[in-house]
This record gives structure tokens, sequence and C-alpha cells, in this order.
């Protein structure tokens, strides 16, 4: 479990091909406090470390994470956002994250207004139930508040300090997103669908 805080903001050194997945060496500052079999959510996905040393830990991802993910297109030199899981002497300070990635969005538009950014994110159709006016949202592993909701769009308004200690600064429109949508509100709508009628 995880709150959507972004920790560290870490480095993709290497990515290695292995059978059924990929392994990602990841360059970050805590590397020397993890251990094996730690989760740490990387753009929003639950991964475990399988080996790390003082500068940098190891990470595996199956086939159907790289295809559901934007993790697959994931190269060396590439920023990706980190957290540890949540523990019980933290705050939760964003929303219950799970890491486990929904689907993919697209990103249509960054814009600037003020000093803060509006990204504006497109998704497939299916998902639109899980979208509502000042709800959570997890964005590639950071938690952000839905400002405008449109159809199968949605915008989120990003800070300063976001916008610079996150990997949402090297993302242009058209860049792939990992979406996790409020857990709370896809309980809800499943329920309500099953008792439809009833």
């Amino acid at each position: 479990m995880f709150t959507g805080i972004i920790e560290k903001v870490g480095t993709i050194q290497k990515v290695s091909q292995m059978d059924g997945g990929k392994e990602l060496t990841i360059q970050a500052p805590f590397a020397n406090e993890v251990h094996v079999d730690e989760s740490i959510a990387v753009n929003g996905v639950c991964l475990t470390v399988v080996s790390f040393d003082e500068e940098s830990f190891h990470v595996q991802a199956v086939d159907e994470t790289l295809r559901k993910t934007n993790l697959g297109l994931l190269q060396e030199g590439d920023p990706v956002n980190l957290e540890r899981s949540l523990t019980l002497d933290k705050a939760v300070e964003g929303h219950m994250v799970q890491g486990h990635v929904d689907t993919t969005g697209t990103i249509k538009k960054i814009q600037k207004e003020g000093v803060d950014l509006l990204i504006t994110v497109q998704f497939p159709e299916e998902f639109t139930d899980y979208i509502v006016g000042r709800g959570s949202i997890s964005i590639d592993g950071i938690s952000l508040t839905i400002a405008r909701e449109n159809g199968n769009e949605c915008t989120v308004a990003i800070i300063p300090y976001t916008w610079e200690h996150t990997n949402l600064h090297s993302k242009q429109e058209g860049d792939p997103v990992n979406l996790e949508f409020d857990i709370f509100g896809k309980y809800i709508v499943k329920y309500l669908q099953k008792h439809q009628g009833k």
C-alpha cells in the first residue's frame, strides 16, 4: 500500500531482458536502505526488490505488467517516480494507492495557469465511472485531485513543487502515463453494478 506522495525520482540505469519480462536497475538515493522483497512503487507500479547495492536496486516486471503499464517503454536514463511502501509510522498524506495500475492514459494537453500547470489525460472509456470531480487519481504514482472531468478525459492541477520533484517535468503531450483510480470508488461502482435492478 502507498500514499501517492513521491519520495524520490530515480533514474533507470539498465534494462535487461529476462525470460517472460524485464529487470530494471534503478539508481536511487535510498538504495542502500532497501531490503530484498521490499515493495516499491515505480511510476505507480508496485514492484519487488530482488537485489540492491549502495547506489541502485533491481526489480523485475513480467510481460503482463509491461503490457498494462508504461514500464515496457522505459529506457536507460529515464526518470521514474519512486515511493516506498506505507508503514504504520507514516502519515497518509495523499490517498490510498495500491500500486495496481488500472490502465494507461495519454497526456493530451499541458498548459500553464498562473503558477500552476494543468495536465489533461485521456483514458479508455470503460473507466469513466471511476472519475469524479475533486476525487483522487494516481498518475504515474502521484496522488492528484481531479479538477475537471469531461467524458474519458480528466484534468489535474499541478503545483510547481510537484512539477519539479516528480518526473512530470520530463513529460510531453502524447506521452503515456500509468493510471490507478481510487480504490473506494471502484468498490462502490462494482457494488452498484452488481445490485442494479435488485
